[in-house]
C-alpha cells in the first residue's frame, strides 16, 4: 500500500481502530454493552417490548427495531437533542441499524416478540453506524440469552452474527475504520455491513469528490471484510454461542 500517515495513530491503512466492548454496562437492560472504536464510544442498550407492532399482532412473527442518538456534547460542538422531530440523518441511521440487525434473525423463531435497541453516542469520532451495529448486535444477543433463559427457550433465533465496518478513500490510498478527520476529507465514504464475515448485508458508498473505480471499490470491500472478520470473532468471543 502507498504510505500514509494516519491522524489519530499510527496504525497501518487496513488497521482497525483499538475496539473495547464490555458487556452489562447498564444493568436494567436485557441486554447492554459499551462498545469503543478508538475515540468513539455508544452505548447499546437491548430491551424486550411488551409487545410486537400492532401490524404483526397474531401473525406469529417477530420483530427487532433500533433507535440512534448522538448526546448532546459526543461532538466537538453541542448536539441539540432531538426531542419534537429526528432529522433525515438520524432516521436514515436508524433504519440502517434496524435492518442490519434484522438480516441475521429468524424473526419465526423469536415469535410474537419485539426488542428494540437503543444506541446512543457518548462521543464521536467517525464510524458511529457502524458502531453502533457491533454493539447493538452483540447487545441483542445479550438480550436474546437472558430472555430465554427465563422463558425457557431452546430454539435458534439468531442465523448469522452481523459487524459492519467503515472505509473509504484517501488520496489514492484505501483506509479502514476512518476517524472523524479522515472521513471528512474523504473522497470515498462507505459503509459495510456484512453476515458471518463473508456475505454482504449493505454496501454504502458515496464518491465525495466525484467518481470511484471498480478497482477502487473492490480494494476498499476488501479491506472491509477483513475488518469484519477481526471484528466478528471478538464478537463471538464475547457472545459464546448465537442464541
Amino acid at each position: 500500500m502507498t504510505h500514509y500517515t494516519r491522524p489519530d495513530s499510527s496504525r497501518k491503512p487496513n488497521e482497525l481502530r483499538t475496539l473495547r466492548m464490555t458487556p452489562g454496562f447498564v444493568q436494567s437492560a436485557d441486554g447492554s454493552i459499551l462498545i469503543e472504536c478508538g475515540r468513539t464510544r455508544v452505548l447499546c442498550n437491548a430491551t424486550m417490548l411488551a409487545e410486537v407492532p400492532r401490524w404483526l399482532k397474531g401473525k406469529g412473527t417477530g420483530w427487532v427495531t433500533a433507535e440512534y442518538s448522538l448526546l448532546p456534547q459526543s461532538t466537538n460542538e453541542r448536539v441539540e437533542r432531538e426531542r419534537k422531530s429526528l432529522s433525515g440523518r438520524t432516521q436514515e441511521i436508524q433504519r440502517l441499524i434496524g435492518r442490519s440487525l434484522r438480516a441475521g434473525i429468524d424473526m419465526k423463531a423469536l415469535g410474537e416478540r419485539a426488542i428494540i435497541v437503543d444506541c446512543d453516542v457518548i462521543e464521536a469520532d467517525g464510524g458511529t453506524r457502524t458502531a453502533s451495529i457491533i454493539g447493538g448486535f452483540v447487545a441483542l444477543c445479550l438480550a436474546l440469552n437472558k430472555v430465554k433463559a427465563a422463558q425457557g427457550l431452546d430454539t435458534n433465533i439468531i442465523k448469522h452474527c452481523i459487524t459492519a465496518i467503515s472505509v473509504g478513500l484517501l488520496d489514492g490510498v484505501p483506509l479502514l475504520d476512518l476517524c472523524y478527520i479522515e472521513d471528512s476529507a474523504a473522497d470515498v465514504d462507505m459503509n459495510v455491513v456484512m453476515c458471518d464475515g463473508k456475505g454482504f448485508v449493505e454496501v454504502q458508498g458515496t464518491g465525495e469528490h466525484g467518481s470511484y473505480s471498480r478497482k477502487e471499490m473492490n480494494a476498499m470491500l476488501d479491506i472491509a471484510e477483513q475488518g469484519c472478520q477481526t471484528i466478528m470473532a471478538e464478537q463471538m468471543r464475547l457472545i459464546g454461542k448465537l442464541p
